[in-house]
């Protein structure tokens, strides 16, 4: 009895044991995975958030600087006598209600020869337009040496200034964009005078100060040197750098991220935040003035909901080893006799001797089905584990085909991005999504001489395996035909008759075919009944208007009319897959040609990346929780001419 005691000890402290240190490990597990998954979504969640704000705040100065470059240009292209200039800047006021004041200030005798001083001031008072003389105004030091003139006068381009509270005018804090203005050409070009805006940063700190993040999470604004615009701590804003309210903390983290900041860096952090609260923080800069967003998510918020989890978790896995001990033991007692033989038998099994032979059962109670059971289950595992080699092994090689295939797919493609950074006649950038592993889209870009750049979008009919294959052969023919040919349609003629001679698969391919003269701006190109281009040309977008000649591939001796237009400075041409347009989103909605239109119309035409990414990005946005269908593919090119 004493015996029989011990081995249900024995076994119920192995299984109570065993059960722990599992459950431990996998709550362990689940739990660092859990912070890890939620630390990289916490990432791209503050990514965005600050990004976004940062494009907000950034939207709000460009427009305003957009419109004093454009004063400045204005002065630079006409003489205007004493009544037009006023009349210009009082216009300017009253058409832009952003803008609380705005100066035309110009050089010593620049303005009139008896007027060593002139600097015309229209600002906003009490619902009207106030006008003043600021030569009066500056009595102890004259105008041009403060920092609003002379900082842009230096450098030859406009400045935004340190936020600066306007005691005894606005009463409220403002920040001036100044920019200079000429006059002559070539050598005789000299500065004339510098021309500001004054705008408010109430809205920009309401906007932060709008930002909620889980309970205690804030969103802070801080200038170029560090200044506290907008923070949670009130009585900071325009009297804490990020430099001071670290050193009163003493936290030499906070400087290392405050330097960052100033530099135009950008980051994800973990700090203790100005609330003494460890955090996770996210800084980034806005570019046109060098302030920096900075947005903050408490780490004990963050975890509540995975500590919460996994304490119900642990009461549950603790309970149910409870209750696991105590089943063992009962039954345990009761067949630890006839599970001596069997225990040591299946001891060999576990060890991988499948083929051994099971003592018989004794009798038909639950133990000799046990046995039996276990004597089939030997022989199930032992076929299991067989089949499972052989197909893990097979799947393994298919991967391992696929993960070779991926990589010689994207060796096809040019590989520098962005390209031709150097070049600034021009401005192209490239992006492909296969659907699978491998696709059958892609593009391709290069000179056929010092000024010819030639570049094309193709789409392979099918996905996977074949069309990445088709799609080699079609690439190979199109650089090499390219290079023997200068005329878009010749090359499609001579690469189609190729490809449809013995062409059994029946496979074919759209291409869209272009050479561009990087000195003129001509465009040569052809289509093989491939989607058409968008053409933006300054405010106009619309799809370029192609003769759609039969795909490449299905039919020998056809004939591609090669059409010729001339690009302007600044004209952008987007070559794309039907990927994009029939993307589809829950609802089964394509993407569509006016959305893609649309989406091109409305972004920013700061450069081809940058419109590709935020196509990318809509299109994600509009697909989101559906799979993918078909590749996606997509080229930009910005013509801006011989420099």
């Amino acid at each position: 009895m004493k015996a029989n005691r011990s081995i249900v000890v024995r076994l119920i402290f192995v299984i109570t044991f065993c059960s722990t240190l599992i459950f431990m490990a996998v709550l362990g597990y689940n739990y660092y995975r859990s912070r890890v998954l939620l630390e990289k979504e916490l990432e791209n969640n503050a990514r965005n958030l600050a990004l976004s704000l940062a494009n907000r705040v950034e939207t709000e100065l460009v427009s305003v600087s957009r419109v004093v470059e454009g004063m400045a240009v204005s002065l630079e292209t006409g003489n205007y006598s004493e009544e037009q200039l006023n009349a210009l800047l009082c216009e300017t006021l009253a058409n832009n209600p952003r803008i609380l004041g705005c100066t035309a200030a110009f050089e010593p005798y620049a303005f009139k020869s008896s007027l060593e001083m002139y600097a015309s001031y229209f600002f906003r008072e009490n619902g009207s337009i106030g006008y003043k003389q600021l030569q009066h105004t500056y009595s102890t030091l004259p105008y041009f040496y403060w920092d609003w003139y002379q900082i842009p006068r230096e450098l030859g381009h406009g400045e935004w200034s340190e936020p600066y509270f306007d005691e005894g005018g606005a009463n409220q804090l403002l920040t001036t964009c100044s920019v200079p203005f000429y006059e002559g050409k070539g050598e005789k070009r000299h500065i004339r005078g510098v021309v500001t805006a004054d705008i408010t940063l109430n809205s920009l700190m309401d906007l932060i100060s709008s930002v909620k993040i889980l309970r205690t999470g804030y969103a802070a604004l801080f200038s170029r040197h560090g200044m506290a615009l907008a923070h949670p701590l009130k009585n900071a804003v325009m009297n804490e750098t990020f430099f001071s309210l670290a050193e009163s903390r003493h936290d030499t983290g906070l400087r290392t991220i405050g330097r960052q900041m100033i530099w135009g860096k950008s980051g994800f952090v973990s700090c203790t935040n100005f609330l003494g609260k460890k955090s996770w923080m996210y800084y980034a800069p806005i570019r046109s003035t060098g302030w920096s967003i900075a947005v903050v998510f408490p780490e004990a918020e963050l975890m509540d909901n995975v500590r919460s989890l996994t304490m119900v978790m642990a009461f549950i896995g603790f309970a149910g080893i409870a209750v696991l001990s105590a089943t063992v033991y009962l039954i345990a007692r009761s067949i630890t006799g006839p599970l001596t033989s069997l225990a040591a038998t299946s001891r060999k099994i576990a060890a991988g001797n499948f083929d051994l032979e099971l003592p018989p059962a004794r009798f038909h109670d639950e133990v000799g089905v046990l046995t039996t059971a276990f004597g089939s289950m030997a022989l199930s595992l032992k076929e299991y584990i067989r089949n499972l080699t052989e197909t893990t092994a097979a799947k393994e090689r298919i991967q391992s085909e696929l993960r070779l295939a991926t990589d010689i797919q994207a060796s096809l493609l040019p590989r520098v991005i962005p390209p031709y950074s150097g070049r600034r006649e021009f401005d192209i950038f490239a992006l492909m999504h296969p659907a699978k592993e491998v696709g059958g889209d892609f593009y391709d870009f290069f000179f056929l001489d010092e000024t010819h750049l030639c570049f094309l979008v193709a789409d392979v009919a099918g996905k996977g395996v074949p069309a990445a294959l088709y799609m080699a052969l079609a690439k190979t023919l199109l650089k090499s035909e390219g290079r023997k040919h200068g005329d878009p349609g010749q090359i499609l003629f001579s690469v189609n008759d190729i490809l449809a001679e013995d062409n059994q698969s029946s496979m074919f391919a759209t291409v869209f075919f272009s050479v561009l003269d990087i000195t003129s701006g001509t465009l040569r190109f052809a289509n093989a009944g491939h989607n058409r281009p968008v053409l933006v040309r300054s405010e106009e977008i619309a799809f370029l208007d192609s003769i759609h000649g039969i795909v490449l591939g299905a039919l020998g001796n056809c004939c591609f009319e090669t059409v010729t237009i001339t690009l302007a400075p600044g004209d952008m041409i987007f070559l794309y897959t039907d990927g994009v347009t029939e993307a589809m989103n829950r609802a089964g909605e394509f993407f569509g040609d006016a959305r893609l239109l649309g989406t091109i119309g409305n972004g920013p035409k700061t450069g081809a990346e940058v419109i590709i990414q935020q196509v990318g990005e809509e299109l994600g946005r509009f697909s989101a929780g559906t799979e993918q269908a078909d590749d996606i593919t997509m080229l930009a090119v910005i013509y801006h001419g011989m420099a």
